[in-house]
């Protein structure tokens, strides 16, 4: 499948490329259930503020079934993974609710669609504030 090449914005770029760095610190870390690293989240709010990128990453696969790719830092081109992610980050910073629940419908189990959502729109709320 060839690489996508970016067409998103600046900020949703910039989010790609911290998961990015986050994807290779987590390479060696233990898988995690998106349920319980959720639960832990939102047990303890003031220590989870940094955790939801890696949260996120360590918990994708176990959300979209396949091996998701991501690209080194700095990348220009997009995997097709991180182009859905874009596309989520961007109908967030639309307040498309109907395309962000489209995208996460189409692509990850009913079971773990809430816990996603609640990591990107974690990720997207925390990038707001830089």
């Amino acid at each position: 499948m060839a690489p996508i090449l970016p067409q998103f914005s600046e900020r949703s770029m910039w989010i790609i490329n911290h998961l990015r760095l986050v994807a290779l610190q987590c390479r060696s870390a233990a898988r995690v259930d998106l349920d319980q690293a959720c639960a832990l989240l939102l047990a303890d709010p003031a220590d989870a503020r940094m955790r939801h990128a890696e949260t996120l990453m360590r918990g994708f696969r176990q959300a979209v079934t396949k091996r998701p790719v991501f690209f080194r830092p700095g990348t220009d081109e997009l995997s097709f993974d991180e182009a859905w992610l874009c596309r989520l980050f961007e109908a967030i910073e639309r307040t498309d609710d109907d395309s962000f629940r489209f995208l996460i419908q189409s692509r990850v189990p009913r079971w773990t669609q809430q816990n996603l959502a609640f990591l990107i729109r974690s990720i997207s709320e925390e990038f707001h504030k830089f």
